[in-house]
């Protein structure tokens, strides 16, 4: 008999464990026949025990065809790691024993391993190749791996095209493979390593191939990368349900096929009921699916929802932490029986729901709602470190939320608290025509402290203001209702632009200085100030730090007002300067904060130059112009609150306004009078005359006895009768009671019973007493 080099493996029980081919070839007998049967049975004679030490010599073997043949053995003790014997190698040869161990070391290697030939066809596959590609290792000899793929297979082709590669090249190949998931397969990952076989003569023979399966640190690395994406992707904005759909744009489909965020109402600014209830109401913000139909499956967005106790996201509520449910387990199929109950959607797109991750959404110890996760299509189902990193992700997409929950709710009181600030019906003076425009800020910065007003003053004229404190939030808008508020007390004092300024300037200092300004101590704030007598048509006007107003004159041409913008408010120690301009009548002048002109990658000359441009474009109406303006000027979601106050100029003509030129005499007091009564006889006004005429009387005389030239005495016919004596002194009156036996000192006091309003105001030479009377209906 030829020699053959054959070996088996014999356990300590004498149980053979392994079996060569050359051991086949001498007995006849497959391995399969072999393995698993005692070593006794493959004798032809009674072997006294032992057997293994037996078996060192002649034995007579067993054929597979009933004859029997003598054969030398030698027996080599395998140790374990004590050095005690488990069993032997039994061989004909000592090489014999070395090409067993080398075998049995390839086919039960943890790593896929397998051989090819030059026509790329199996030579060789461990157990574990064999597994992976669901067939026995006997069936894959000598098949073409070409054979065995489908047309759809990418991963099996590109495997292909690299064993192709070798053969052709005789390079070796690295490459890391990952299949995608379906119904029937799970998800892997392959580190994949191919080599050339050469012969003596250094001829490839044969491609070795071992791929060692990286799914799971695959997936720990993709979970981290899901980590870093969500920090990046969730949370760009402060608006809740935003947040929530950026969440869910994460984890779809890479974490789950369908996943939901829930919040409790009060998140929403609903009331507090359900929260520390078994069954807590929920209001669905956000969903998302791979499969059509999903998400409308039970619950509609922006509808509420009951979690009964049972439920997973109940549970997960309740104990303040992940809860992971997969089918077959009970409270998971009742609740997705439950859902699937309902009549809304379509139930079959719902089937196959296999496991799903309920984990509640908690940020700064506060339970805001939950976020559910389900798997449907994907294979795999939720495992520990699924749950962990579920929770990673929803505390990070729960601070998000919570901080877009703080904002709204401080954007809500901030609007609330800045419209209740804000004027909410203008005046309506004849001597302008006003519209207005209040934009809050489109960034997430919150609202600023941008404000306007329309004061009515003494002689018809009116004083246009716009205003900004620079900052955003609460303690700004409050300190934009300061400012309003002190400009209207100035205002009614009636002080020149440049004046006002300056004691607005000293406000904002002291309120600084004792902390109740601090926005406006960091940041600074603008104001600008304008006063348009319809009489002279005149604008003063006098700015802090505020863009310059403008204007656009009746021939249609915009412009510019030409002017010092001075410091802002608060810097202090610095003067403002005052400019007058006279307007035509029909004049329109744009009062606006920076917010209009100012933005994203443009300068202040493109923004005014582009107000300008909307300006002269003709509409039908103020309200218009001012929608057209802002579509025109102002970014799709400015950076800035934008004030934008509109007013078209009207003229008192000599027909409404009569002016009379009074001399240091007493005796003209008496003229005066019959001057007023007879422009009331023309004006149809006679019913006024007697109270007018006590307040010329009155306001004359004391302009005579206690003033200095010049002396001018003027009526004004507007919505009220107004009587003005203005003096060349700038000593203003006082207003008291006289005694019982006071010879004088009634005449204010019976000026200030009989009309509706009086007062006094600086001028340039002097100063006006001026008092206004309703007209009769």
């Amino acid at each position: 008999m030829e020699e053959i080099a054959a070996a088996a493996i014999v356990d300590a029980r004498g149980t053979v464990t392994g079996w060569t081919e050359g051991a086949r070839r001498l007995t006849g007998y497959a391995a399969e026949e072999v393995v698993g049967r005692a070593a006794q049975e493959l004798l032809a004679e009674d072997v006294s025990p032992p057997v293994l030490t037996a078996l060192t010599g002649t034995v007579v073997l067993r054929h597979q065809d009933g004859g029997s043949f003598p054969l030398r053995v030698s027996a080599y003790p395998v140790l374990d790691v004590d050095g005690e014997p488990q069993g032997f190698v039994v061989t004909t040869t000592p090489e014999a024993a070395e090409s067993l161990v080398v075998a049995l070391a390839f086919q039960q290697a943890p790593v896929a391993m397998s051989v090819y030939d030059t026509q790329l066809r199996y030579l060789r596959a461990n157990d574990r190749a064999a597994e992976i590609l669901e067939a026995e290792t006997d069936t894959l000899a000598g098949q073409r791996f070409a054979d065995t793929l489908s047309e759809d297979d990418e991963s099996g082709w590109r495997f292909y095209r690299s064993l192709r590669q070798v053969t052709e090249t005789g390079r070796p190949v690295h490459y890391e493979n990952h299949t995608r998931p379906s119904p029937q397969h799970r998800e892997h990952a392959w580190t994949i390593d191919m080599w050339p076989v050469r012969n003596d003569s250094g001829e490839v023979t044969a491609v070795a191939i071992a791929a060692v399966d990286e799914t799971e640190q695959y997936a720990a690395r993709r979970r981290l990368m899901l980590l870093n994406e969500a920090a990046a992707a969730i949370g760009t904005t402060l608006d809740v349900p935003r947040t929530a759909e950026e969440l869910l744009e994460v984890v779809v489909p890479r974490f789950a096929d369908f996943a939901s965020v829930d919040l409790l109402g009060w998140v929403l600014g609903q009331d507090e009921r359900g929260a520390e209830r078994d069954e807590p109401v929920m209001r669905r913000i956000a969903h998302r699916s791979v499969t059509e139909g999903t998400p409308e499956a039970a619950v509609r967005l922006g509808g509420d929802d009951v979690y009964l106790p049972y439920s997973p996201p109940a549970r997960a509520l309740r104990e303040c932490r992940a809860v992971l449910r997969r089918a077959g387990e009970a409270d998971f199929d009742r609740w997705v029986q439950e859902r699937n109950a309902r009549d809304v959607g379509d139930p079959a797109a719902r089937k196959g729901a296999h496991s799903l991750v309920a984990v509640p959404l908690m940020a700064r110890d506060t339970i805001l709602g939950v976020a559910v996760f389900v798997r449907i299509r994907t294979p795999d189902p939720y495992a520990a470190d699924d749950t962990v990193f579920a929770e990673e992700l929803v505390s990070r997409a729960a601070v998000c939320i919570d901080n877009a929950r703080r904002f709204a709710r401080e954007r809500s009181t901030a609007l609330a608290l800045q419209h209740s600030l804000l004027p909410r019906a203008l005046p309506g003076p004849v001597a302008l025509e006003v519209a207005h425009r209040y934009v809050p800020s489109g960034s997430t910065a919150g609202f600023g402290g941008d404000w306007f007003d329309v004061i009515q003053l003494a002689g018809s004229r009116v004083a246009l203001v716009v205003g900004d404190v620079v900052g955003h939030g609460i303690r700004s808008t409050a300190t934009m209702g300061r400012l309003r508020t002190a400009v209207r007390t100035l205002a009614d004092v009636d002080l020149a632009p440049d004046e006002l300024l300056t004691h607005l300037d000293d406000l904002v200092s002291h309120l600084a200085s004792e902390g109740a300004g601090d926005e406006v101590a960091e940041l600074g704030a603008t104001c600008l100030y304008a006063v348009y007598d319809p009489v002279s048509r005149r604008l003063d006007l006098a700015a802090a730090g505020h863009p310059a107003p403008a204007v656009l004159l009746p021939d249609g041409s915009a412009r510019l007002v030409t002017m010092s913008a001075g410091p802002p408010l608060g810097v202090g120690g610095l003067p403002f300067e005052s400019m007058k301009l006279e307007l035509p009548e029909g004049s329109l002048i744009a009062l606006y904060t920076n917010g209009l002109i100012t933005g994203h990658r443009r300068d202040l000359d493109c923004g005014t130059t582009a107000l300008c441009h909307a300006l002269e474009v003709p509409q039908d109406s103020l309200d218009a112009l001012c929608d057209a303006v802002l579509k025109a000027v102002l970014p799709e979601e400015p950076g800035d609150d934008v004030a934008l106050l509109l007013a078209r100029t009207r003229a008192l003509g000599a027909d409404r306004v009569a002016t009379w030129d009074v001399p240091m005499e007493p005796a003209y007091v008496a003229t005066a009078r019959q001057h007023a009564v007879d422009r009331l006889a023309e004006w149809g006004l006679e019913e006024t005359a007697f109270v007018t005429e006590l307040v010329v009387s009155e306001l004359v005389t004391n302009a005579i006895r206690y003033g200095g030239p010049p002396i001018r005495l003027r009526l004004i016919r507007d919505r009220s009768l107004i009587c003005e004596v203005s003096d060349g002194s700038s000593t203003s009156p006082h207003l008291r009671r006289a005694h019982a036996f006071d010879e004088g000192g009634r005449g204010l006091l019976l000026v200030a019973q009989l009309t509706q309003r009086w007062g006094s105001r600086q001028t340039d030479r002097g100063k006006t007493i001026w008092a206004e009377q309703p007209l009769p209906d």
